[in-house]
């Protein structure tokens, strides 16, 4: 019974993720599903993009957090519209949840929606929300166990920010080990060293995420 549960529970938001994907394809919006642990640099990252972007993007967050909206008001203060969704209890934002907080948008007035998922690097996963595309985040002082330990988020994810780099001499973190098993779990995955306190390697993330707000508004 369990089993069946879960199955209707993800069956029900792959529905509501669909109608949310073929909104945002009618409005021309290029949506990221960002995913991470608590303290991976989400926010942080947010706060980099938007400055680099908002000259030339239409830029909106969706803030997903289990509860306050500390977040969220750090990313209003970029002056860019930003809505607040607390789960409560849930660990992940689902297609439904996101579908209500569109209706505080001008959707008509956005090219990117970047939607920071709550932290947790297992049930985000799970769940579409409509988006084109995850992104997952991790620091390295996560450790460098994690891609074999937590599969599925590096499994779905189209780009993986490996952050806090500038830490890695004061840490025992097998890059070579890192990578290896990232791409083992997921071919397919782009990987970026970056570190959002010193800016390094954000060009290559700015570059990737352009590209892909500027073909979906073409």
């Amino acid at each position: 019974m369990e089993i069946k549960v879960v199955r209707d529970i993800l069956e029900a938001n792959e529905v509501i993720a669909s109608q949310n994907s073929t909104l945002f394809a009618e409005k021309g919006i290029y949506v990221v599903n960002l995913m991470g642990s608590p303290g991976s640099g989400k926010t942080t990252l947010l706060e980099r993009t938007i400055s680099h972007l908002k000259d030339t993007e239409r830029i909106a967050v969706i803030e997903g957090d289990i509860a306050t909206s500390r977040d969220a008001e750090r990313i209003a203060a970029h002056a860019i519209p930003t809505v607040q969704i607390n789960t409560g209890a849930a660990c992940h934002l689902d297609g439904n949840m996101v579908r209500g907080g569109l209706r505080e948008l001008d959707l008509d007035r956005i090219d990117l929606l970047m939607v920071e998922n709550v932290g947790n690097l297992v049930c985000p996963a799970e769940f579409k929300i409509g988006e084109n595309d995850k992104v997952m985040i991790i620091s390295v002082t996560e450790g460098d166990d994690k891609p074999l330990k937590y599969p599925l988020m590096f499994q779905v994810s189209s780009v993986l920010l490996l952050n806090k780099i500038d830490l890695l001499p004061y840490l025992n973190f097998d890059m070579e080990r890192f990578q290896s098993d990232a791409l083992k779990v997921n071919p397919r995955l782009t990987v970026m060293a970056i570190s959002c306190k010193t800016g390094e390697g954000l060009d290559t993330w700015f570059s990737w995420i352009e590209e892909r707000a500027g073909k979906k508004g073409s």
